[in-house]
């Protein structure tokens, strides 16, 4: 079997209207995230570390904001094609390592709800799935509550 290694990296800007969703959980907040689709810096981080993986680009070159059909689109139907992409091509997620960077909110109570549906959109063991939330100690733009980042490592195995 092979394997390889991807790396994604994803951040957004609060902005005052919408819905804050991560890791296709929706969290209570004041603020939603800016983007073109739901804005979930976390599903966009694993979707690029799986594209990366394939070495098939990023999302912004599968899915790019400048196409009107994906306005607004679900985050976890963009991970569901890039999987199907993977699955075309013989690879599978064998694992996946997440962490969510965030002064605000606390989203500890969320990280079991996120790891169980990114598992599920994996196709993979939860025990295969990690999620986890840290913050910068008030640096940065994360630090100043500006918004989100979420950065994600995936193993995946194949022909």
């Amino acid at each position: 079997m092979a394997i390889r290694v991807g790396q994604g990296i994803d951040a957004h800007r609060f902005q005052q209207c919408g819905r804050l969703i991560l890791g296709g959980v929706e969290i209570p907040h004041d603020y939603g995230l800016a983007a073109h689709s739901d804005g979930d810096c976390l599903l966009h981080a694993v979707s690029d570390a799986i594209l990366g993986a394939l070495g098939a680009g990023d999302i912004g070159v599968h899915f790019p904001d400048s196409d009107p059909e994906l306005a607004g689109c679900d985050s976890r139907e963009l991970l569901r094609r890039v999987v199907a992409m993977a699955d075309d091509e013989g690879w599978a997620v064998m694992n996946a390592d997440a962490t969510v960077i965030a002064q605000q909110p606390r989203l500890g109570e969320y990280i079991a709800a996120m790891r169980e549906t990114l598992a599920r959109d994996l196709r993979s063991a939860e025990t295969a799935v990690n999620v986890k939330a840290t913050t910068t100690e008030r640096m940065g733009f994360t630090g100043r509550g500006e918004g989100i980042a979420a950065m994600a490592v995936v193993l995946i195995g194949g022909v």
